[in-house]
C-alpha cells in the first residue's frame, strides 16, 4: 500500500517551467471528487447547490448498490429543496452516449484532480487500494488521493490496529467541524483542513476545497497522521461527552472539569503519536516553503523530558495550531443550541439513559450497539464505538501514557471490563464526585513510575528534590496528632470508587 502510494502530488516530477506553469492553471479549474458518499458529502454537496448559481466543480460518486441520499433519514429528505437536490443528484452522474450513468470511482480519478475517499475505516483500504489500481491504469497519478475516516483501521491476520495515515504518509487527510443538519442551513459556515506531509499539496488542495463554497473555509495543514488520529479520538471523547451531559445535567458543575478534559487528552495523545511518524525530519526541514506560509504561529512545537541523562522528545503540538481541527475536537463535544449532536454523542446519550434505567454498564459492546439501534443510530455510523474496540491497541503501539488518556481508559472498561471492573466504572462515572475526583487524580502521572525514576536517577537535583519531599511529606504526617480522617480511612478499609478505577486502568492497560 505505502509503495503503492509513495506519490501523491498534483505535479509529475518535472524541472520544466512551462508544463508546470500549465499544470497550476489546470488546478485553478480543477475538480474534486468524494467516492463513496454518506452524510457528510452529501450535506456537503447540498451546501455547494445552495451557494453556487453555477455547478460548482464537485463530483460525486457513491459506493456501488448505494443510494446517493441512503444515509439520510426520512425527514431529513422531506426537508431538503428539490432543486438542490437534482444539483446534487447531477454532481454524481455523467452523460454517455445519450444516457445519464453514475459516476464511479474510474470517472471521478479520470476527471477531477483531488479525490477523497469518504467511507468509513470498514471500507477506505479496500478503496485506497482500488483507488490506486486504476489511478496506475488510467495514466492519472498526479490525482491526490485523500481521506476523512474516524476510526482505526486493523489487520486481522497480524491483530495490530493503527492510524492509517500513518501506515500511508503520503495519504492526504481531509477534517472540519461538521453537523449535517447545520451543512443544509445556507446561513451557517464552517472550517475545515485539508492536511499533507507536503506543504505545498496542502496548500494546493486546500485551495481547490476552499473553493466549493463560499460558507466552507478550508485552510491547509501538514499534519495527516495526527488529524486522522484526533478524530478517531474525539470519536470516542464524543460518546463520553454525551453521556456527561445527559446523565450529569442536574450536576452542571462536573462538566466543564469533563469536557477540559476530553479535549486536552485527545490533543496530548495526538501530540505522543506524532513523535511517531517516520517522516518528522521530512516534515519540517524539507518543505518548499516554511510551514509559518502556511499560517503556523511557529515552525514547530515540541515537548522533551529529562530521561536518564538526555533529553528525549516526547510530543509534538505544532498539529495544535490547526484552528478548525481543534473546532472540530472542540465542537463534537458539545451540545448544539438548535438540530442534533453527532451521533457519537447520541451514542452516549443513550449510554446515560440505559445506564440510569438500568442501574448498570453495558453487558457487552453488541448490547450497546444494540441500544443505540433502538434508538434509531445505525451502529456502521457510530465511529467512536468502532474505534474502541481498538484501544488497548492503539495505546500500547503508540505509548500512550496512562495519566493522557484516562477518561477513554475508564469508557472503555465500562464496556469491556470483567463485571467487578464495570461495578467500578459505574459508581465513578455516575456520581458527579466521584468523577469530578478522578477527572482530579487521574491526570497525575503513575505515582510508582515517577518515583522508580527517581531513584534511578539521584545523581539530577530535581529526582533528589522528589524524594526529599517525598519524605518531608510522610514525616510531617507522622507528626499529626489528630489522626480522626486516617483513622476512619483505616477503619473502613475500602478505597473511594474513582482510586479503585485508577487501580484497575493501570494494572489492566
Amino acid at each position: 500500500m505505502d509503495t503503492a502510494l509513495k506519490s501523491n502530488t498534483f505535479f509529475p516530477r518535472s524541472l520544466d517551467a512551462e508544463p508546470i506553469r500549465r499544470r497550476i492553471l489546470e488546478l485553478e479549474s480543477g475538480r474534486v471528487g468524494f467516492y463513496s458518499v454518506g452524510l457528510y458529502p452529501a450535506s456537503l454537496a447540498y451546501n455547494c447547490a445552495m451557494q453556487q448559481d453555477e455547478t460548482p466543480n464537485l463530483l460525486l460518486a457513491p459506493r456501488p448498490g448505494r443510494d446517493l441520499f441512503g444515509a439520510f433519514p426520512p425527514a431529513a429528505l422531506e426537508g431538503m429543496d428539490p432543486a438542490h437536490v437534482d444539483a446534487v443528484e447531477r454532481m454524481a452522474s455523467h452523460f454517455s452516449e445519450g444516457q445519464r450513468l453514475t459516476n464511479t470511482l474510474a470517472d471521478l480519478l479520470q476527471r477531477c484532480e483531488l479525490v477523497v475517499l469518504s467511507a468509513n475505516s470498514n471500507h477506505v483500504e479496500e478503496d485506497l487500494a482500488e483507488a490506486c489500481r486504476l489511478r496506475e491504469e488510467l495514466g492519472r497519478e498526479q490525482v491526490v488521493l485523500a481521506c476523512l475516516a474516524g476510526s482505526f483501521s486493523h489487520d486481522h491476520i497480524a491483530n495490530e490496529s493503527y492510524v492509517l495515515c500513518e501506515k500511508v504518509p503520503n495519504l492526504a487527510f481531509f477534517s472540519g467541524f461538521h453537523r449535517h443538519g447545520a451543512l443544509r442551513n445556507p446561513l451557517d459556515s464552517f472550517t475545515a483542513n485539508f492536511c499533507h506531509p507536503n506543504a505545498l499539496t496542502a496548500l494546493l488542495g486546500a485551495r481547490m476545497l476552499d473553493q466549493l463554497s463560499p460558507n466552507i473555509q478550508v485552510s491547509p495543514g501538514v499534519h495527516n497522521i495526527e488529524g486522522q488520529y484526533i478524530k478517531a479520538a474525539k470519536n470516542m471523547s464524543s460518546v463520553f461527552a454525551g453521556f456527561g451531559y445527559s446523565f450529569h445535567q442536574d450536576n452542571p458543575g462536573v462538566l466543564p472539569t469533563l469536557l477540559t478534559l476530553l479535549l486536552d487528552q485527545c490533543l496530548d495523545q495526538a501530540a505522543t503519536v506524532s513523535i511517531a511518524r517516520r517522516d518528522r525530519q521530512r516534515l519540517y526541514n524539507r518543505q518548499p516553503f516554511p510551514l509559518t506560509e502556511l499560517g503556523y504561529g511557529v515552525q514547530r512545537i515540541e515537548a522533551a523530558l529529562v530521561r536518564g541523562g538526555d533529553m528525549e522528545k516526547v510530543r509534538d503540538h505544532t498539529f495544535a495550531q490547526l484552528t478548525a481541527m481543534v473546532a472540530d475536537v472542540r465542537g463534537s463535544m458539545m451540545l448544539p443550541v438548535s438540530g442534533k449532536p453527532t451521533r457519537n454523542f447520541q451514542a452516549g446519550q443513550v449510554l446515560a439513559e440505559r445506564m440510569r434505567s438500568e442501574q448498570r454498564c453495558p453487558a457487552s459492546m453488541e448490547e450497546l450497539e444494540g441500544w443505540c439501534e433502538q434508538a434509531g443510530l445505525r451502529k456502521g455510523g457510530l465511529e467512536g464505538l468502532k474505534a474502541l474496540r481498538f484501544w488497548p491497541q492503539i495505546a500500547r503501539k503508540y505509548a500512550i501514557p496512562v495519566h493522557d488518556a484516562s477518561m477513554l481508559n475508564l469508557l472503555y472498561m465500562a464496556i469491556y471490563g470483567n463485571s467487578a471492573t464495570k461495578e467500578v466504572a459505574f459508581s465513578v462515572m455516575t456520581d458527579s464526585r466521584e468523577l469530578s475526583n478522578y477527572c482530579q487524580e487521574s491526570v497525575r502521572p503513575t505515582h510508582s513510575r515517577r518515583y522508580a525514576e527517581a531513584l534511578q536517577n539521584l545523581a539530577q537535583p530535581e529526582a533528589m528534590d522528589l524524594m526529599v519531599n517525598a519524605v518531608i511529606a510522610d514525616n510531617a504526617r507522622r507528626l499529626i496528632r489528630d489522626d480522626a480522617v486516617l483513622d476512619d480511612l483505616e477503619a473502613t478499609g475500602e478505597p473511594p470508587a474513582y482510586l479503585k478505577a485508577m487501580n484497575v486502568i493501570e494494572n489492566a492497560l
